[in-house]
């Protein structure tokens, strides 16, 4: 078994191999009407098998008596998973009708009644550059590399979010051709992602994306981000250099049989210490950019089915906050974060989920003695994305059959809100040497 840290760079530099594909591009079209909403009870149609939502035709008459609100949001809440983004995108492009008319403000208003036509437009493909930016390389070989990400870094191109990901650093890294075309192809629930319609599709390298569709024969780049962490989210990742490592990951990951060990910082302490939460999640019908987790009962077509291992290992402020660990079982879009939000314990900064600043300062401030409250503030104060770091990554390599294990420690960002909570004088909370006990539960999951 081969042990490596963050803080020791690799001295393997290899390049990423070209793969040649020689089927031609598809799209394929799907087309359904929808029920009002969400929060509907009437029978809503299940979200496109392969998550593009390109050609999805909707036709559908808004709800008598339902409240006036505007298209945008009205023809996102129809078609599960889709972001509001690429529906204004449709309406911008003429593909959009009500009451047979063709409109182009996103903030057009429906009403009841109305009758209401949209065609989704196809997604553009996205240039990703190659760009010089630093990488912190745990491990790297012919076949696979293990990086640990920084907060703030998106991992693939989106919309507004064009340059300064990780597959622009991974494209210079490897010295690949200074630009390529990234084909989307839209997931509503892909592993990781922090934006759910967009995923890492195939890179384009040469000519224009058009001749590249035209012409079989084209070299491509695959840029195997076999799963995603959330931009705020740090630490470690596996990309695949080649398409054997790519598909002998993915599998690992649908089996189950990656390790993946995370830490955060709640707010609150989870109850009981440790368990096992086995609760589905689907898309947030009040935010679309959040998920939640939802009970069987609820019957959501768009639940997926997610499970996270949780265990306290440090409790701070006399329950104010803890330190957890979380094993992951199944990988659902914001899986730790919503599961968190539904023990009660959203993670600290986690704005999105309910771990306000606020909240924070009423859980830490009623425990603590005045003389603490002047760190306590200043520690939230620099509270700026969910305290939560991929710490631990094991897998199969996909050529040797030799099983890694990687960890890093978390980001100076973590650690120093970390250490703000245990300098906060209390009774009743575990005076445990932070570092030393999550080093100890790491040589326990490692050995």
């Amino acid at each position: 078994m081969a042990v490596a840290n963050a803080a020791i760079p690799s001295s393997i530099f290899t390049s990423l191999r070209f793969l040649r594909r020689n089927s031609k591009v598809k799209v394929s079209k799907v087309f359904f009407s929808s029920s009002p909403c969400c929060n509907s009870s009437s029978e809503r149609p299940p979200p496109p098998v392969r998550g593009n939502y390109s050609g999805i035709q909707l036709t559908e008459t808004v709800k008598a008596g339902s409240e006036k609100s505007r298209v945008d949001s009205w023809i996102s809440l129809q078609i599960p998973g889709i972001s509001r983004a690429r529906v204004q995108s449709s309406i911008r492009s003429g593909l959009v009708t009500v009451n047979g008319r063709i409109i182009d403000k996103v903030s057009h208003v429906v009403k009841g009644g109305d009758a209401v036509s949209c065609t989704v437009c196809e997604l553009e493909p996205l240039r990703a550059e190659a760009e010089e930016i630093p990488l912190n390389i745990v491990y790297e070989d012919a076949h696979v590399l293990v990086l640990n990400k920084p907060a703030h870094m998106v991992v693939h191109p989106a919309p507004g979010n064009a340059n300064g990901t990780l597959v622009n650093a991974i494209l210079n890294h490897c010295q690949l051709p200074a630009s390529a075309y990234v084909n989307r192809k839209s997931s509503s629930e892909t592993e990781d992602t922090e934006s759910s319609d967009s995923e890492v599709g195939n890179l384009y390298v040469g000519r224009s994306y058009e001749e590249n569709v035209k012409r079989s024969s084209d070299v491509l780049v695959r840029p195997g981000i076999v799963h995603r962490l959330d931009k705020g989210t740090s630490g470690l990742l596996v990309v695949a250099k080649d398409e054997h490592s790519h598909a002998h990951l993915a599998e690992q990951f649908k089996l189950h049989t990656i390790h993946r060990l995370y830490v955060s910082l709640t707010s609150g302490v989870p109850s009981p210490s440790s368990g096992r939460i086995e609760i589905p999640i689907a898309r947030d019908c009040n935010n679309r950019t959040r998920m939640a987790a939802v009970s069987v009962s609820n019957n959501r077509i768009n639940a997926r089915y997610a499970v996270s291992r949780y265990k306290v290992v440090e409790v701070f402020a006399a329950g104010g906050s803890a330190l957890v660990q979380w094993r992951l079982e199944t990988g659902r879009t914001h899986q730790i974060r919503a599961h968190a939000k539904y023990l009660g314990v959203p993670l600290l900064g986690d704005e999105l989920y309910g771990g306000t600043k606020g909240m924070a300062l009423s859980l830490l401030k009623p425990r603590a003695p005045a003389s603490s409250h002047a760190l306590i503030s200043e520690m939230v104060s620099k509270l700026v994305r969910p305290c939560l770091h991929a710490q631990s990554l094991g897998f199969k390599h996909p050529h040797t059959g030799e099983h890694l294990q990687f960890s890093c420690p978390p980001p100076d960002d973590f650690t120093e809100t970390w250490h703000h909570l245990r300098r906060i004088r209390n009774i009743g909370s575990s005076h445990l040497d932070g570092i030393e006990a999550l080093e100890l539960e790491l040589e326990l999951h490692l050995h």
